[in-house]
């Protein structure tokens, strides 16, 4: 296909979105950043006229024959791949019916990409509000089929039964005694006398209803104890199976450990300083002339352990090392080392590698983050970003630790760091939590970000807004962000929200009211 012809039928802007579609694997995320820069210069910007001319009609020669095709189908695999992507991605703010009918002229071709496949079925279901069928495909549906078939029949070949024989065995073995332990952890030394009732329906549960063998008053002290002491037993008993679960790693995976743990050692404080002040100058080759790269070789080397990890080999992993130990002098030239790796970490294991090494650090937070552990924290952030929003930003925000430390921190990543579809996912995690002055300021930088966000979901926050305004009624934050609400997303306000926002401005007592009521009127329905 000749790309220059086919350019030829699209109007200008549409071409920029058609470059961006041919850009490789980010030929989604820039087509969306295209289409945002070109609604925030025309506001009545649509991009009708390129869904339509993706859908005509175009005579194109197939296996010797002329035929008819619509336009999108004349496109590389990779151009289709992107378009659905970007179509996840915008769709909410498109005519339903324009993108079903290109969803349609899709269908027509023989696509051999599956997960194009998969993506217009899951787009479809996504528009008509449906969950009926399933996207997988026929051969897919068949593998999956059979799979179950030899797990239910333990005399086929391979004996997919015969891995859970001794499982089972075990549990029927262990069944009285996991009762008991149930019994007991449901018991709070320092409960109140609701929480003594509930332990006491518990052990009626477990325990044999004769009166002569109920527990008396005098023998509950004794079983608290009891409790307790088993508490720390299986604290002790959790450190002996990571021991030995490390005794199971596979040798290579062994010796890769003390290598790693050489990053995080902090002898090299130093060198890990050096690394911060240098690249901070834009000297990189610099560093390496005074640290030789086989160091750095090595440990990239090491660290390529964690592709063969499976998720519980991970955690091991995670804990024998003590990443969430680690100084935050080492965490720069350690995340360097990870980013060296290729191909990517799995989602899982970023998830548990950024768990381990940053969590607990940024909880703990009281003062403004170091240098080291923002640049950290950025660097993963940017190369894998849904793994941390999913096990660094979220917990956050639903551990109701939002200070001014951690508030800060995440506005950083939100606005240097994030896609608008990352930072949709964090605007959605903050519905459903627990608002301070932290998470008002993390609001107002995505508010401030433009935010492409559906009916359902400003109508959401609308509501979350009215009932918090209560709580925020002399809080200029809240007042700020009310006011950034009524001047950046008026086209958003439909009668329903302008009648709970209305509601939300009574409450407000600092000097922004009127500002902000002025600005509410000045919205037109």
């Amino acid at each position: 296909m000749d790309l220059k012809a086919v350019l030829q039928r699209f109007d200008g802007r549409s071409r920029l979105l058609v470059h961006a579609l041919h850009s490789g694997a980010a030929g989604a995320s820039n087509a969306q950043t295209i289409f945002n820069k070109q609604r925030r210069s025309d506001p009545d910007f649509t991009l009708i006229p390129f869904l339509e001319t993706l859908c005509q009609q175009e005579a194109c020669v197939s296996e010797d024959a002329l035929v008819v095709k619509p336009l999108v189908c004349l496109f590389s695999e990779g151009f289709k791949r992107n378009l659905l992507c970007f179509l996840h991605l915008i769709h909410p703010g498109l005519p339903k019916d324009r993108v079903l009918h290109l969803l349609e002229c899709l269908t027509q071709d023989d696509m051999e990409n599956q997960w194009a496949c998969a993506l217009i079925k899951q787009l479809q279901r996504d528009i008509e509000g449906t969950r009926k069928g399933t996207i997988l495909t026929s051969n897919c549906t068949g593998k999956l089929k059979s799979l179950c078939e030899r797990f239910r029949n333990a005399d086929a070949e391979g004996r997919w039964a015969a891995c859970f024989e001794e499982l089972e065995a075990e549990g029927k073995e262990t069944n009285v005694p996991s009762q008991k332990k149930r019994k007991s952890d449901n018991m709070d030394p320092d409960g109140d006398a609701q929480e003594d009732h509930q332990s006491k329906r518990v052990k009626m549960d477990f325990w044999p209803c004769d009166e002569e063998e109920r527990l008396t008053e005098e023998e509950e002290p004794k079983m608290r104890t009891s409790q307790l002491e088993q508490s720390d037993a299986s604290v002790s008993q959790a450190r002996s199976d990571v021991l030995g679960s490390l005794k199971n790693l596979p040798d290579h995976m062994k010796a890769a450990v003390p290598v790693i743990k050489e990053l995080l050692d902090t002898e090299s404080a130093v060198r890990n300083l050096c690394f911060i002040i240098l690249l901070s100058f834009h000297l990189y080759n610099f560093y390496i002339f005074l640290f030789p790269s086989q160091w750095d070789e090595s440990s990239v080397s090491a660290l390529k352990v964690l592709h063969e990890c499976d998720p519980n080999e991970v955690e091991v992993l995670c804990s024998m090392l003590g990443l969430s130990e680690s100084s935050e002098q080492s965490l720069p030239q350690f995340c360097s080392c990870l980013l060296e790796l290729s191909p990517d970490l799995s989602h899982s294991t970023a998830c548990a590698v950024i768990t381990h090494l940053l969590l607990a650090k940024i909880l703990a937070l009281t003062e403004p983050a170091s240098r080291c552990l923002v640049t950290a924290v950025m660097s993963l952030c940017t190369r894998y970003p849904r793994p941390t929003c999913q096990a660094l930003i979220e917990p956050v925000l639903q551990k109701g630790q939002t200070g001014s430390a951690q508030a800060e921190l995440l506005c950083r990543l939100v606005v240097d760091c994030l896609e608008p579809h990352h930072r949709l996912l964090v605007f959605r995690t903050i519905l459903g939590v627990s608002w301070d002055e932290g998470v008002l300021s993390v609001i107002h930088a995505l508010l401030d970000s433009k935010l492409e966000l559906s009916e359902e979901d400003f109508s959401l926050f609308t509501n979350q807004l009215c009932s918090q305004s209560p709580h925020f009624s002399k809080s200029m934050k809240f007042a700020k962000m009310l006011l950034s609400v009524l001047t950046k997303y008026q086209s958003h306000v439909n009668p329903a929200c302008h009648h709970t926002l209305s509601s939300c401005l009574s409450f407000n007592e600092t000097f922004l009211k009127k500002s902000l009521q002025a600005a509410l009127k000045r919205i037109s329905l």
